[in-house]
């Protein structure tokens, strides 16, 4: 039998947290007082009543700050919800064509890409074909290299067009 593995806590290692003998270590007004004893880095920062903690531990010796931990871990909370909110994902929008596409359709079609290219999302192009339009698939090709050419200048091709059976796909991402 193996004895349990400790377990890892995220984040900062905090005031006996740290095993070292010597931090370089930054007081609270962010001065830096140089390489000490963790013992006496650890007095000073009770005396202050904040914490030791460990902002860069791969230094040689590791870089310590007296700060207030739970302060510190709240901002740090509050800087990741941020960047989460600012996060923008990318979704696939599905446009379906058929081969006999009449111009104004095409044009409508058109337009709906291109307000999917400005909100940054990227779009499959589906061509459908239906019974004796598969004898044709050329028609399939050529409008899609037509589409390819007007998208041109707001879409790069992700994914060149490939026939999948009754239906060529093909997927453009803004550029």
């Amino acid at each position: 039998m193996r004895a349990a593995a400790p377990v890892q806590k995220d984040g900062p290692r905090v005031n006996e947290e740290i095993r070292v003998r010597e931090v370089q270590l930054i007081d609270a007004e962010g001065t830096n007082v140089g390489v000490t004893p963790i013992n006496e880095a650890i007095a000073k920062a009770k005396e202050a009543g904040l914490d030791l903690v460990e902002i860069s531990p791969n230094n040689n010796p590791p870089v310590c700050k007296i700060l207030d931990y739970g302060k510190y871990k709240y901002q740090a909370q509050k800087k990741a919800a941020e960047a989460r909110k600012k996060q923008k994902t990318v979704e696939v929008k599905e446009i379906k064509l058929r081969p006999g596409i009449d111009k104004h359709d095409y044009e409508v079609k058109m337009r709906a890409m291109q307000r999917f290219f400005e909100e940054g999302d990227k779009v499959k192009v589906t061509l459908r074909f239906r019974g004796r339009e598969m004898a044709h698939q050329e028609l399939g090709y050529k409008l899609l290299n037509r589409l390819k050419e007007d998208m041109g200048k707001v879409a790069k091709v992700e994914a060149e067009p490939m026939s999948e059976g009754r239906q060529i796909v093909m997927i453009l991402a803004p550029r």
